[in-house]
C-alpha cells in the first residue's frame, strides 16, 4: 500500500443545489470505495432510526418519526468510513516505519482500513508491534502509577466527542480517581464559547431549540454556520420552513451552496425535474471578524424602530413586557447601540446600513425566532461575546422559552454536548464531586484540570507528560501544530484509542500504545449480552444506539473495556466501583449515571430507548434563569470586531479563517474534493477575493506561502496553496482545517473559553517560487 498521491487538480464551478443527485452519486461512490457497497447500504437503513444506531459523525437530533433515509451523505461517509472492509494488521506496520508514515495525508492514513490489535511503537525498530491486551493494559497501567506517584496532575485525559455516554462517565471517573480534572475534549476546540457564554446570559450552557420549534417557527437566522456541509440533515427542517414561507436570513463569509439551495434526494419531484428549494432569502457575507459589528447593527435599527415607536405611541417593536420581566441590563445594551456610529458598523462588519436593517425589519415582523450558530461565531478572539451578541438579539423579541424560537448551537462530533452532561469537563464546579465522592468513597480532586490550549501549553513547558486519547486527532486538531509536535516527542507516555490511523497515532511519546475498538455501529457482545449505549444530541436529547454490524475484527475491544482495563491496571482496587460489573452490562453504567445526576437521568434505562429520545431539563426553556441574579441578562460587548487584537499590519494582511470540505469530518479527509467549492484533487488551496488577488499582485494558479502575521518571535508558515478564486468579502481569506492550523499562535484564542480562535487568523501571503500546481501536495504538512 502506498501514500496517497494527487494527480493534476482540477477547478470547476459547482452551480447545482446542495443534495440531489450529486449527494446520491457521493453515497454510491464511497460504498463502493470502502468496499460495502451492499453491507453499508443495510447500515444506512437503520441509521438515526428507533432500533439502530446513531450517527457517528454530527450531533444533529433524531426525529421520534424518522424518514425512509434519516441520514445525510456526510453521515452516509461516515458510515461506509467505519464500515470499510479494509484493514491495517499489524502486518501492515511490520513494512512501515513510523517516521515514514508521518510523509502521508490524513486522507491516506485513514483510508488504510480498520486497526485490528492493540500495538506498541518499539524503538529500535520505530515500528508498532502486535502485544496482547493484557500486556498493552500492563505496560499502560505501570507507566500511569509511576506517573501519578510524581505528579498525577501531570497526565491528560482526553476525549474526542463520539463516546457513548456509558463509556464517558467511566472516563472522567478514572481521571478522578486518579487524581486530576485534565478532561478536555473537543468542545474546547469548538463550542465552549457557547459554554461560557450562555449561562451568563440565559443561565444554562446549552440551546433551548428543539425539532418541534422548527415546525412553529417564524423567522430563522443563521450566523457561521455551513449546515450543507456540517449538519446537512438540518436541511429537511429548513427546506420544510421555506416551504411554508419561513424567510431564513444567513450570515457567512463565504457563499455556501449548502445555505444557497437544496434539493431533497427524498423527493421524486426534486430529483426528475429541476426543481429545488432557495434556503436563504437574504444572504449577508459579513466580514471575517464582523458578526458583532452586524448583529449591533440589527440590534441598532430594532432599537430606534422601538424609540420611535414609543415616542409615536405606535405598536412597539421589542417585547417590553418580556424585557421588563425577565431581563437586566437592557438600558445599558439599547444605550451601547444608540451610540455606536453606523459607519464603524458597516466597516466593521462589511455590510451595509440597509442590508442590516432589511435583516431587522424580517426580525421584528416574527412572531419567533430561531437563531442558529456554529464555530463561525465561537472560534474568536471575542466568541463569548459573538454568542452573547446573538443572545441580546434574541432578547430583544422575547424569543428564549417560547414555542418555535430560541437559540440554538450546532454540535460537531456525535456526543461532545452528551460527554459533557456525564462530567468530561475540566472545570470541577460543573461536575457534582460530592455526589462521586460519596458514590465511590474517594475525594475526588478539586484543582481545574487543564482544557485543549492550556494541555498544550503543558507539553511546551515540559509540566505534562502523558497524554491518553479516547479517540480524535488531537495534534491536527490543535492550533501551532509545529510548535506543538515538536514538544510532543518529549512526553513519557501516549495511549490512542481508536479505529483508525491518524497522525496523532505517529508523533508519539517515549511509550507509545495504539489500542484498537470497535465502532458504535458494530454489535458490541458483553457478558449480558448484545450491548446499547446512549448520546445526547444538539438539542439535548438522550437516545440509544444499537449496533448493527459485525465487528470488524473479534480482537477489537470496546471502549468501556478499554477505559475498564487501564483502570484496573493503573488504580488501586475499589469495590464501590464494579469496572467488570459495568463492562458485562451498561446498563448499570447507566444507573450508575442516574444516581450522580437523578434530575437528568431520571429512569435512565427506562427512557432511553423511547422513540426521539427524551429531553435533558434546560430551565430557559420555561424561562426559569439559573443566573446569580435571576434574569436572562444583556451584556454590553467591549469591541465591535471579534478579533480586536489582531494587528493591522497594512493592507497586505488578511483574516484567514479555517474551513471544512465537502469531503471531510472535523479531521477526517473521506477525499481530497470538495464538490460544493468546485475544488477536485487538493486540499492544498487559498480561497481569495478576485480584487484581492489582483491587489496583491498574484494571479489564479499561482502557488504562495501563508505566513501569520503575528511578531511573537515564532515562524508560523504553511507553504504550497494554489491561490484561488472564490465568492469571499475582500480582505479574507479561506483555507483548509486542519491544514491551516499551524497558522494559530496556540494564545491567539477566545476570551473566557480558551477556544482556538481560527476563523480569523491575520496572514500575509508570498509567492513560492519553488511549488507548481501541476506538483500541489494534497495535504501539507507542517
Amino acid at each position: 500500500m502506498a501514500a496517497s498521491v494527487s494527480e493534476k487538480p482540477n477547478f470547476e464551478p459547482y452551480e447545482h443545489p446542495s443534495g440531489g443527485w450529486g449527494s446520491i452519486k457521493a453515497v454510491a461512490t464511497i460504498l463502493r470505495r470502502e468496499r460495502i457497497p451492499i453491507q453499508g447500504a443495510k447500515a444506512l437503513a437503520r441509521q438515526n432510526k428507533h432500533g439502530g444506531f446513531a450517527c457517528v459523525s454530527c450531533a444533529w437530533a433524531k426525529p421520534a418519526k424518522p424518514r425512509a433515509a434519516e441520514f445525510c451523505e456526510n453521515g452516509a461517509k461516515a458510515t461506509a468510513w467505519e464500515l470499510t472492509a479494509k484493514r491495517m494488521p499489524p502486518g501492515f506496520f511490520a513494512e512501515h516505519t513510523l517516521s515514514s508514515l508521518e510523509t502521508w495525508s490524513d486522507h491516506a492514513l485513514e483510508e488504510g482500513g480498520r486497526l485490528t490489535a492493540p500495538l506498541r511503537w518499539d524503538e529500535a525498530s520505530d515500528r508498532y508491534v502486535e502485544v496482547s491486551w493484557d500486556e498493552a493494559f500492563a505496560g499502560i497501567g505501570a507507566e500511569l502509577r509511576a506517573l501519578r506517584a510524581h505528579d498525577p496532575k501531570s497526565v491528560v485525559f482526553y476525549a474526542s466527542g463520539r463516546a457513548s455516554l456509558e463509556t464517558s462517565y467511566m472516563y472522567q471517573l478514572l481521571a478522578r480517581l486518579y487524581g486530576n480534572n485534565n478532561l478536555p475534549d473537543s468542545s474546547n476546540m469548538c463550542h465552549e464559547s457557547t459554554s461560557v457564554a450562555l449561562p451568563q446570559t440565559i443561565g444554562v450552557p446549552v440551546g433551548t431549540v428543539t425539532l418541534d420549534d422548527f415546525e412553529h417557527t417564524d423567522a430563522i437566522f443563521f450566523f457561521g454556520q455551513n449546515v450543507g456541509v456540517n449538519s446537512p440533515r438540518m436541511l429537511h427542517q429548513l427546506q420544510e420552513a421555506r416551504e411554508r414561507g419561513v424567510p431564513i436570513v444567513t450570515f457567512n463569509p463565504l457563499r455556501e451552496r449548502g445555505l444557497v439551495s437544496f434539493a431533497n434526494p427524498q423527493s421524486p419531484i426534486e430529483m426528475l425535474t429541476p426543481a429545488q428549494t432557495a434556503i436563504s432569502t437574504q444572504y449577508l457575507q459579513v466580514k471575517v471578524g464582523g458578526d458583532i459589528a452586524a448583529i449591533t447593527g440589527m440590534c441598532k435599527a430594532l432599537v430606534a424602530g422601538d424609540d420611535a415607536a414609543v415616542r409615536d405611541g405606535t405598536q412597539r417593536v421589542l417585547d417590553a413586557d418580556f424585557i421588563a420581566t425577565h431581563t437586566h441590563g437592557f438600558e445599558a445594551f439599547a444605550d451601547f447601540v444608540r451610540a455606536t456610529d453606523w459607519n464603524d458598523i458597516e466597516r466593521e462588519s462589511g455590510l451595509s446600513r440597509g442590508e442590516l436593517t432589511e435583516a431587522a425589519v424580517v426580525f421584528a415582523r416574527a412572531k419567533a425566532v430561531i437563531g442558529v450558530y456554529g464555530m463561525g461565531l465561537t472560534q474568536h478572539r471575542k466568541g463569548v461575546q459573538n454568542v452573547q451578541m446573538l443572545s441580546n438579539l434574541l432578547l430583544l423579541g422575547g424569543h428564549i422559552g417560547r414555542r418555535g424560537a430560541g437559540i440554538c448551537p450546532v454540535r460537531g462530533h456525535s456526543n461532545v454536548q452528551g460527554q459533557r452532561t456525564v462530567g468530561i469537563s475540566e472545570k470541577p464546579e460543573l461536575v457534582p464531586l460530592d455526589k462521586l465522592a460519596a458514590q465511590y468513597g474517594f475525594e475526588p480532586p478539586r484543582e481545574k484540570g487543564l482544557n485543549t490550549v492550556e494541555t498544550c501549553a503543558g507539553v511546551l513547558d515540559g509540566s505534562v507528560r502523558a497524554f491518553i486519547g479516547l479517540g480524535g486527532n488531537f495534534l491536527r486538531a490543535v492550533p501551532d501544530t509545529a510548535r506543538v509536535e515538536k514538544a510532543w516527542r518529549t512526553l513519557r507516555l501516549t495511549v490512542q484509542v481508536a479505529t483508525k490511523l491518524n497522525r496523532s497515532h505517529l508523533v508519539h511519546g517515549e511509550v507509545a500504545y495504539l489500542l484498537p475498538c470497535l465502532g458504535r455501529i458494530e454489535i458490541d457482545r458483553q457478558a449480558s449480552g448484545e450491548q446499547t449505549v446512549s448520546v445526547e444530541d444538539s438539542t439535548g436529547f438522550m437516545h440509544a444506539s444499537d449496533g448493527v454490524a459485525e465487528p470488524a475484527e473479534s480482537t477489537l475491544r470496546s471502549e468501556p473495556a478499554i477505559v475498564a482495563g487501564i483502570a484496573k491496571a493503573t488504580l488501586d482496587a475499589n469495590p464501590r466501583v464494579p469496572w467488570d460489573d459495568w463492562v458485562g452490562d451498561y446498563g448499570q453504567v447507566r444507573d450508575a449515571i442516574e444516581a450522580t445526576w437523578p434530575e437528568i437521568f431520571n429512569d435512565f434505562n427506562g427512557r432511553f430507548r423511547q422513540p426521539g429520545g427524551f429531553p435533558k431539563p434546560i430551565a430557559a426553556r420555561q424561562r426559569e434563569w439559573k443566573t446569580p441574579n435571576g434574569k436572562a441578562n444583556f451584556i454590553v460587548p467591549d469591541a465591535l470586531v471579534s478579533d480586536p487584537d489582531t494587528p493591522d499590519g497594512g493592507p497586505d494582511v488578511l483574516r484567514l479563517t479555517t474551513v471544512r470540505s465537502d469531503d471531510q469530518f472535523n479531521t477526517t479527509v473521506y477525499s481530497l474534493d470538495d464538490r460544493f467549492r468546485g475544488i477536485y484533487g487538493t486540499r492544498s488551496v487559498l480561497l481569495l477575493n478576485r480584487h484581492d488577488i489582483q491587489r496583491l499582485g498574484f494571479a489564479e494558479g499561482d502557488v504562495v506561502t501563508a505566513t501569520t502575521a503575528v511578531d511573537d518571535g515564532v515562524l508560523r508558515r504553511v507553504p504550497g496553496l494554489r491561490v484561488t478564486p472564490y465568492d469571499i468579502p475582500p480582505g479574507c481569506a479561506a483555507g483548509y482545517f486542519p491544514e491551516c492550523n499551524p497558522l494559530v499562535p496556540l494564545a491567539h484564542h477566545a476570551e473566557g473559553s480558551h477556544v482556538p480562535a481560527s476563523k480569523s487568523i491575520p496572514i500575509r501571503l508570498s509567492l513560492d517560487a519553488k511549488a507548481a500546481t501541476q506538483n500541489l501536495d494534497p495535504s501539507p504538512l507542517p
